[in-house]
């Protein structure tokens, strides 16, 4: 498992774990509209995991619209989406390319206003947490907000 901390960029790892009670999964496999679908089921969890007020739930929100929206545009679609909420709130996204992201670079040929290149480097300013595990044929790319940030609105790693 590939772990990527926000202020490095580099890899970690935390053999403690985090402790989840509540657990939401969405089968996205072949259907329409996935980032729409998987933003309400995002927004739906956290309202009842009482979490939906302030900016940090928009945040996560976001992140779920990046993770999916990148298993759209390069690794064939979301297979599925998995939430999971205890210490963190956390985010998990299959999909059937193997094919793992590359720890952030610089960006050389994304741009400032202009479409693309961004998602990653969104989750990584968002999350407090983020990284990517092979699964199967495919592999998990997710990403955690910290339980507290999303009940006190605290601002994140930014």
């Amino acid at each position: 498992m590939q772990t990527i901390e926000p202020d490095t960029g580099g890899p970690v790892s935390d053999a403690r774990g985090p402790t989840f009670t509540q657990l939401r999964r969405l089968t996205l496999r072949d259907a329409c509209r996935q980032v729409a679908r998987s933003r309400r089921f995002a927004r739906e969890a956290l309202a009842d995991w009482g979490w939906d007020r302030g900016d940090t739930a928009e945040d996560a929100v976001l992140v779920v619209s990046e993770l999916v929206t990148n298993a759209n545009l390069h690794a064939g679609g979301c297979h599925e989406l998995m939430l999971r909420a205890g210490d963190v709130f956390r985010v998990e996204v299959y999909d059937g390319l193997g094919d793992l992201p590359q720890p952030l670079r610089p960006a050389r040929s994304a741009r400032p206003g202009r479409p693309g290149g961004h998602g990653l480097r969104l989750v990584h300013r968002l999350a407090d947490r983020w990284g990517v595990q092979p699964v199967g044929r495919g592999k998990v790319v997710w990403a955690e907000i910290d339980a507290e940030r999303l009940r006190t609105g605290r601002p994140g790693p930014l």
